[in-house]
């Protein structure tokens, strides 16, 4: 047990920040066991929920491909979290060294992450564009049950106003687009309030009035980094101090286990 006030207050400030990212692991694996489990339940709710913006996603595929995704992220949060709070609350020298580690490699990975996209800026965005136009050509789906891959484009391009990643050009590669005789799908063109067409012909006969068929989605998305890039900076700044002062605490907090052991 640590006696002295800073160790006391080392242990608790761990505990109640590992506890809050606890409860909403639990809760994000707890949602996507129930996915896994009993999704038609689940279906029947959204439905119920009297918001059409909502029931695109009550499609199978897109629940099935976010399923994997909760149960894989809440996992994560959940084996974390459980190692810092009951690292600190049972005083656990040896689970408190297994989550300082662990935040350590997340944030050497994070720093690597940003460090090779700055070195390799031509590169990282020639295999960007390369993996975002292979998202269009094969996962992009044609049919009205759209998947998490169909969603995702689709509210990108309604929200930044744009088509494809480089031009509407690139979904004459999806060749199942390409059977229903489409140039674009109906969220490249101009829309309504309820995201419908403004021209019903928009799809097949795109032109710079009724479309932003020539508006590249990665470009739009490179303004939209530029435009924010200090709260980007911030938020990266943020995170990574919270990560350097957990991996403090939780080694701090050891040491101090370990010499009161002795």
């Amino acid at each position: 047990m640590v006696y002295d006030c800073g160790s006391c207050m080392v242990k608790y400030v761990l505990c109640g920040f590992n506890f809050i990212i606890f409860l909403a692991g639990t809760l994000v694996l707890g949602v996507g066991i129930w996915l896994l489990v009993d999704m038609n339940s689940f279906i029947g709710l959204l439905k119920v929920v009297p918001m059409e913006s909502l029931q695109d996603y009550t499609s199978p595929e897109f629940i099935k491909q976010a399923t994997y995704v909760l149960i894989a992220v809440g996992a994560f949060m959940f084996l974390v979290s459980f190692l810092g709070y009951c690292g600190a609350l049972k005083e656990s020298q040896c689970m408190l060294t297994l989550y300082g580690i662990l935040l350590i490699v997340i944030l050497i990975m994070e720093i690597a992450a940003g460090s090779l996209a700055v070195i390799y800026k031509s590169k990282a965005e020639t295999e960007t564009k390369h993996i975002l136009k292979l998202s269009l050509e094969k996962y992009y789906n044609s049919t009205d049950t759209k998947d998490a891959v169909t969603l995702a484009w689709d509210a990108l391009q309604i929200e930044l106003k744009c088509c494809g990643v480089d031009n509407g050009e690139d979904y004459q590669r999806n060749e199942a687009w390409k059977q229903q005789s489409y140039i674009v799908p109906p969220s490249c063109c101009a829309l309504s309030f309820d995201n419908k067409p403004l021209d019903p012909n928009c799809v097949t006969a795109p032109n710079e009035s009724n479309s932003y068929y020539r508006m590249g989605c990665y470009q739009k998305i490179v303004d939209w980094v530029m435009i924010n890039m200090n709260i980007i900076i911030i938020s990266a700044a943020v995170l990574a101090l919270v990560e350097i002062i957990g991996i403090l605490f939780a080694f701090c907090l050891a040491k101090s286990i370990n010499r009161y052991e002795k």
